[in-house]
């Protein structure tokens, strides 16, 4: 280790002399207490070093010593069910040492290191392995199976491999290397939480996330391994959407990373996943579930971590195998703690005070997503998801980092405000979202849900665009202005956003609602639209077209189970198609 002397202290920046030999980045250990911090910048001897930990009390002339690595991350078995803050330490652990305030200084393992893993092999000695191929599996959760991989960069013949119980710094193996010499294997990896994981390809993303939220999956659907934002005003409902898409989007493991938001919103979280039933398997959604709980109280340099810790640990799985999505909530504050910081180092402003390297920084995370070949032997390919939310002032989406964000992300949620106070949720515009996957995914939708399911995509949009020029002459001169046509529009629109663009999360029917019934009940509805213009050509009463008894069997349409949707929207097909054959029958005159 090499020491230096804190020189000035300002807020979570701390400027040390002394350190020549240290690098970028290096994570350090200030005064007695041994905080942790990272070193932001280097002129000679100097640093520039951001502390993750209250700096009160630090002064003038106390000790910083260099670890002389990077700030890294701990992987391996015991990382799924755990709460950790924003640099990796485990909550409960503090808890169970500190009480209920975090220590400052207090150094936990992330992982344990005295519990017993059932370790079981996958490769025999005298097999030929390299990075990225797994040697062996460990029962981590009910539902997840840890893969323990030969570390990246490393390949030679497994000498040694041994069955039972360890924990994660206990050597399962012996490695002999391509030039002969040996090295010991363990489940646990260390790796710098600024590099991104290596892979072999990245393939373009082809096949969605199913999420159950019938705005998203039909209207602006996101590909495994896509980026998305979810920027809104305070009270729009970001945190809702994300809670959604964290219980029922169709991933195998989910870091939820709580970067500066309200302390009151990580607790619903905290309280409410443990108790969620995972829709897949019954059982308690934390068992498939990392969280990072960076709140607004804790030290604002913290934020920056939470959010590369997270990424790597969901590359880490990813790697496995699985399909992982990462969602953060959100960018804003990280973003605000790199104004802050930039602002301290005295660096040049840009746009509203971030620094002018806001846009690389926010994309050094989302391009870490993506579809790709996981290293190894194997062919085993995996997604990383990223999604992350978007705190604009006043929901002003013109400021910098929504921008910024929007330049990189291909799928945009833009939230309402006025829609949440309508209780419209998911309170998602569909006037001014969009999905650059829709193309791509065009092909799989219409193969492997219906081939008419992105022409029904299409005509819906068509139908809520109308609604809103018809909404200008409605307001200029009233409804009675309209034509029999235009009503019906109007009508058809209504019935698409309150009775397959809203959902209601507290009942199971309604909260998740897997591609087929979507597309059912969204036909359901058009299909309402297409021989309602047909009755109103023959001169059918308008009023009584808009009041046949299956409109309300389409509106309740959405609670049907899933094991009976097929059977019951075909009575409901049946009823309305009757009924309107009927009125075209009586005929009427033109309205």
């Amino acid at each position: 280790m090499q020491t230096g002397k804190i020189l000035k202290v300002a807020g979570p920046l701390i400027t040390a002399t002394g350190l020549k030999d240290a690098n970028m980045f290096d994570v350090v250990q200030v005064g007695s207490q041994k905080l942790i911090g990272e070193i932001l910048e280097m002129r000679g001897d100097q640093a520039s070093i951001q502390v993750y930990e209250e700096t009160a009390g630090i002064g003038p002339g106390d000790v910083v010593a260099t670890t002389g690595s990077p700030l890294s991350v701990e992987l391996g078995p015991g990382m799924i069910e755990t709460i950790y803050d924003g640099i990796q330490r485990p909550l409960e652990a503090i808890r169970a040492i500190a009480g209920s305030s975090i220590t400052r200084g207090i150094q936990v393992p992330p992982i344990s290191y005295t519990k017993l893993w059932k370790f079981e092999p996958t490769v025999q000695p005298g097999t030929k392995v390299v990075g990225g191929d797994i040697i062996g599996e460990v029962q981590e959760t009910s539902i997840i199976r840890h893969k323990v991989m030969i570390p990246p960069k490393m390949a030679g013949t497994i000498k040694e491999i041994k069955e039972g119980e360890f924990t994660v710094k206990d050597t399962v193996g012996i490695l002999t290397l391509e030039d002969g010499s040996e090295t010991p294997l363990t489940m646990m990896q260390k790796w710098p939480v600024r590099v991104g994981r290596p892979y072999k390809e990245k393939l373009p993303p082809n096949v969605p996330m199913n999420t159950g939220q019938r705005v998203i999956d039909t209207l602006f659907p996101i590909a495994k391994g896509g980026t998305a934002a979810v920027p809104g005003p305070f009270g729009s409902g970001k945190t809702v959407v994300q809670h959604q898409l964290a219980k029922w989007s169709d991933v195998e493991i989910v870091v939820y990373i709580g970067c500066g938001e309200r302390g009151n919103e990580m607790t619903d979280v905290l309280r409410e996943f443990p108790e969620l039933k995972d829709p897949r398997t019954g059982e308690s959604l934390m068992k498939r579930t990392v969280l990072i709980a960076n709140t607004s109280d804790m030290p604002v340099a913290a934020r920056e971590a939470s959010v590369y810790t997270g990424i790597t640990i969901a590359e880490y799985f990813r790697d496995m195998g699985y399909s992982v999505a990462v969602i953060a909530d959100s960018t804003s504050r990280w973003a605000e703690a790199l104004r802050e910081m930039s602002g301290r180092l005295e660096e040049m402003p840009g746009e509203e005070g971030y620094p002018a390297y806001l846009s690389s920084r926010l994309a050094q995370f989302y391009e870490r997503a993506g579809y790709v070949r996981c290293l190894g032997s194997d062919d085993r390919r995996a997604a990383l998801s990223a999604i992350g939310a978007v705190s604009p002032p006043g929901g002003d989406i013109s400021e910098p980092v929504s921008q910024a964000t929007l330049r990189i992300v291909k799928v945009f949620w833009g939230l309402d405000a006025s829609l949440a106070y309508a209780r419209h949720f998911p309170a998602i515009n569909w006037l001014n979202s969009y999905s650059l996957y829709e193309d791509r995914l065009a092909g799989w939708f219409n193969e492997n849900v219906h081939k008419d399911f992105m022409a029904q995509r299409g005509e819906t949009m068509r139908l809520l665009q109308q609604e809103s020029e018809l909404n200008e002459i409605v307001r200029l001169v009233g409804i009675d202005a309209l034509s029999p046509q235009d009503r019906l529009t109007m009508e058809t629109a209504r019935m698409i956003r309150e009775d397959f663009l809203q959902q209601n999360a507290f009942v199971d029917t309604d909260a998740y609602t897997p591609f087929g019934k979507q597309f059912a009940l969204l036909r359901l509805i058009l299909e309402y639209y297409r021989q309602g213009k047909v009755a109103l050509d023959a001169c059918a009463d308008m009023n009584k077209l808009f009041s046949i008894p299956a409109r309300d069997k389409i509106g309740r349409a959405k609670d049907v189970d899933e094991s009976e949707y097929e059977k019951v929207f075909g009575f409901i097909m049946e009823e309305m198609t009757a009924q309107i054959d009927a009125l075209i029958e009586a005929g009427g005159d033109a309205q």
